[in-house]
């Protein structure tokens, strides 16, 4: 699995053209597939060859990337019709970079190994689009080591921090723990911030001031300033965060977890999206806070 050879890459959505623009970079040879296959035309103009099937673009590959909206998407093109499952060779690896339920995610992989004795990493991410087109991505893995180890070369092409968890499924709850810990955080910061603005301080110095101690984080750095700047264009669509928020839901019973927090930040999620702002960045969090607390 290092170049030249060939992947497969299925699903060029924001963050998985970029992706595979870098794999491409990187010096592998790439067949990839989207359901539209305009998305892939740039791709192709790089080299990459276009295959009509996930199970085409399998056929040949040392390995299979899929970066896939949600769980029902991920199963249809690995197991559907057409799909990669088809065409695996014993031995072969398939990194899934979506963000996808754990215990669906482990249930795939068992069934890989047993019906073709073929692994399964979940690797999904965090950096958002500006991580995927620098190629400086967090990587949270898990699922066999030595496909692990194997697959080396594909996460450095995509990410800066890859780390390798546990078994199956293991990544993915980490990236739930990892959308929990952001939207929970955006809550509180917006919260802060709609206080200041309530008692007339001036939000981005009120953010300054907050940077300069312990409450700094890259919420407060990154979401908080572009709410106060109005840039509500999606980086990272609150509907997709709502999406993250329904999976940390699920993984947070399914362990039987006490998350009230978490609970909490998934409403506000629910509400964002049904208050219209689904499109927008989630860091629109921030205007229904505001709204919430009587500021325009």
């Amino acid at each position: 699995m290092t170049p030249p050879a060939r992947l497969a890459f299925i699903g060029l959505g924001v963050m998985g053209a970029s992706m595979a623009a870098n794999l491409g970079r990187a010096g592998f040879g790439l067949a990839v597939h989207n359901r539209s296959r305009g998305k892939a035309a740039a791709l192709e103009e790089a080299g990459a060859t276009w295959a009509a099937t996930p199970a085409e673009a399998t056929r040949g590959a040392a390995a299979i990337a899929l970066c896939l909206p949600d769980t029902p998407d991920v199963e249809a093109v690995l197991f559907g019709p057409g799909g990669v499952a088809e065409a695996l060779a014993p031995g072969m690896v398939v990194v899934d970079f979506s963000s996808i339920a754990a215990s669906a995610t482990a249930g795939f992989a068992r069934r890989l190994r047993e019906e073709r004795c073929a692994f399964l990493l979940d690797s999904p991410v965090s950096g958002g689009p500006a991580g995927a087109r620098d190629g400086t991505l967090t990587c949270m893995v898990g699922g066999e080591a030595e496909a692990f180890e194997a697959a080396q070369a594909v996460f450095a092409a995509v990410g800066r921090s890859v780390t390798h968890l546990g078994p199956a499924g293991a990544g993915q709850v980490c990236k739930s723990a990892n959308q929990l810990i952001i939207s929970g955080t955006m809550q509180v910061v917006f919260e802060a911030l709609a206080l200041g603005r309530k008692a007339g301080l001036d939000p981005e110095a009120m953010r300054q001031a907050l940077l300069g101690g312990s409450a700094r984080s890259a919420v407060l750095e990154a979401h908080a300033r572009r709410h106060i700047e109005g840039a509500t264009q999606p980086g990272f669509r609150a509907e997709l965060m709502r999406k993250d928020m329904r999976l940390a839901l699920g993984a947070v019973r399914d362990h039987g977890v006490f998350a009230p927090g978490t609970a909490m930040a998934a409403q506000m999620l629910e509400a964002l999206v049904n208050s219209g702002r689904g499109g927008k960045d989630s860091s629109a969090l921030g205007e229904l806070v505001a709204e919430l607390s009587g500021l325009t």
